[in-house]
């Protein structure tokens, strides 16, 4: 399902939410796109960098068989800043569009109920969980794990959590549909597991889902008393 629209008003400015947006967007056609095969490697996480502790050379990368003592294609390359590095790059256009189309339809009203420095903080650990669930479960592979998916997947469980009965209003294939919240990202988690067999990263997504429901449980009610102050603040300057 494709979303296009929630019923559930911002009560704050979603800055942090934009510029995610803008700043990713901009990242990509800016910076990434002229160069993207190059970029990608060597910026953002291989698995087997990590499980190795260098960085992949040109053999490991043609062969695909992740090993020790080869020379490496970018030395200087930092092994942590990739992982974080990662969430801002994308392998194609209507990837990063479409990673940021679902932040801005589900992210503003998370970043409402996490505040803005937590949303950031919550952003960036959903993203280093989907990498660690990805790396985890694939230690070996020696392609490059781009995309802010994971990312984006932890502020769609986090939604799940805080706003379960908000319609979503989207599409099931060519078909219009407006349904809770929790049937149509319940939907997108159980897809998940249907795409094993396709080249998706399915396993950050579900690990960046999970981290975001959790998360979302444990501060769900510090979050939901600041919801509340917030269209308080609202009906009192209305």
């Amino acid at each position: 399902m494709i979303p296009l629209s929630d019923a559930n008003p911002r009560l704050t400015s979603s800055i942090v939410t934009f510029l995610i947006a803008a700043s990713t967007l901009a990242i990509f056609f800016l910076y990434q796109e002229p160069q993207i095969d190059e970029v990608a490697t060597a910026l953002s996480v291989i698995p087997c960098e990590l499980s190795t502790g260098e960085p992949v050379s040109v053999v490991e990368l043609r062969e695909g068989i992740c090993r020790l003592g080869d020379a490496a294609l970018f030395p200087e390359k930092s092994l942590a800043l990739s992982v974080v590095a990662s969430i801002f790059l994308h392998g194609s256009a209507l990837h990063v569009i479409g990673n940021m189309w679902y932040l801005w339809i589900f992210g503003n009203n998370v970043e409402d109920a996490f505040g803005r420095i937590g949303f950031v903080l919550f952003y960036l650990l959903a993203g280093v969980t989907a990498v660690a669930g990805f790396v985890i479960t694939d230690p070996l592979f020696t392609g490059p794990l781009i995309g802010a998916s994971g990312a984006v997947a932890g502020v769609m469980g986090a939604y799940i959590v805080l706003f379960p009965k908000k319609r979503v209003r989207g599409l099931l294939g060519f078909f219009p549909v407006r349904v809770p919240a929790w049937v149509f990202l319940g939907f997108w988690f159980a897809s998940q597991f249907f795409i094993a067999d396709v080249q998706v990263a399915w396993q950050a997504h579900v690990a960046g889902f999970a981290f975001g429901t959790i998360a979302a449980l444990l501060v769900r009610k510090p979050a939901r008393a600041r919801l509340n102050q917030l269209r308080f603040n609202l009906e009192q300057q209305a």
